[in-house]
């Protein structure tokens, strides 16, 4: 069924409609693919009601360098790629990683719609990697967050290629992808989550989270309660292959709020005015601040729930991110 028969009411479901599957290859190996959500798609949602939004193009900037589609980890045949701007450095000079990860329900968009922010963070001084793991229709939860471990393990054992001081680095994510990238910065050393088998005995620690409006408890009743109609599987459904109420514990294994702790580095939060992807951050915040762990919440009013893919609100949220990762890894 073609995605765009659907009746779509409200912005929220541009990460949770029905999906529309393609059929991608790489190698000799065929995977399931939903192109349900993108940029353009996004676009044509927000357009009628945020007429001032443009989309973000990626950028040109001669101080940058960029090494595209390199190959992170494989499965035979199939590939996972990672994409890495850095800075134009002397040798000698080592400065701090963010790897960014891409939303789209668990199931959608490419590390494409990351690219001109990893760009950005390239041109402030950081190695800015823009990463791809498996989403729902290929494999299930935990599939993504192993490879994104991996994928983070991978930029230690080459970080003498790209100039990273491998003892700052930091995830980002937006939408799930920031609740994948909560995830993984709320378990380094969690043998919970491991990697893949990878070449040398790195960390998977991080020393900083950026969330971009993503949930971190699954079961808030905005997430664990959408599962009445079998037909229209959530997106959280989808990803662990079962509603919460049939496997309640996979949801509360994946909620980073069940993991934050004293050990949690500190967080920044870059939220849209929807409250639904504030689940679980209050809760959250009380830990941090208990613990009297930095963090930082800055709510953009306003805008639409997929806002860092167009202006003008990727140019007040990048400068909140470089702010933000200057003060706690520089």
């Amino acid at each position: 069924m073609d995605a765009k028969q659907f009746k779509i009411n409200g912005l929220f479901v541009l990460f949770l409609a029905l999906p529309f599957f393609g059929l991608s290859q790489k190698g000799n190996v065929s995977f399931q693919r939903d192109t349900t959500f993108n940029v353009q798609s996004a676009y044509r949602k927000i357009a009628k009601d945020f007429p001032q939004a443009m989309i973000v193009k990626e950028f040109s900037i001669p101080a940058i360098k960029e090494k595209r589609n390199v190959v992170y980890y494989s499965f035979g045949e199939r590939d996972l790629h990672i994409d890495i701007f850095y800075p134009k450095i002397s040798n000698e000079k080592t400065v701090p990683g963010v790897l960014l990860i891409h939303g789209g329900g668990w199931a959608s968009g490419t590390k494409s719609h990351l690219v001109p922010m990893a760009q950005k963070l390239a041109e402030a001084g950081y190695v800015a990697a823009t990463v791809e793991s498996r989403l729902s229709p290929e494999a299930k939860y935990p599939a993504s967050v192993t490879d994104l471990k991996t994928a983070l393990k991978w930029l230690r054992i080459h970080a003498d290629d790209f100039g990273l001081d491998t003892a700052k680095i930091a995830t980002l994510g937006t939408s799930s992808g920031a609740t994948v990238a909560s995830l993984l910065g709320t378990t380094g050393g969690n043998p919970l989550f491991p990697s893949h088998e990878v070449s040398e005995p790195v960390s998977d620690r991080v020393q900083a989270i950026v969330n971009i409006d993503g949930i971190l408890d699954f079961t808030d009743p905005n997430e664990s309660g959408k599962d009445d109609n079998p037909a229209k599987p959530s997106a959280g459904a989808r990803w662990f292959g079962a509603t919460y109420n049939q496997k309640p514990e996979l949801w509360i294994e994946a909620s980073p709020l069940t993991y934050v702790s004293d050990k949690t580095p500190p967080t920044l939060f870059v939220n849209s005015a929807l409250p639904r992807f504030h689940a679980g951050r209050d809760e959250y915040l009380a830990v941090l601040n208990k613990n009297g762990i930095y963090n930082e919440v800055h709510t953009i009013e306003e805008t639409p729930h997929p806002f860092w893919l167009f202006h003008p609100w990727f140019d007040e949220a990048v400068p909140l991110v470089i702010c933000f990762l200057d003060k706690t890894l520089k």
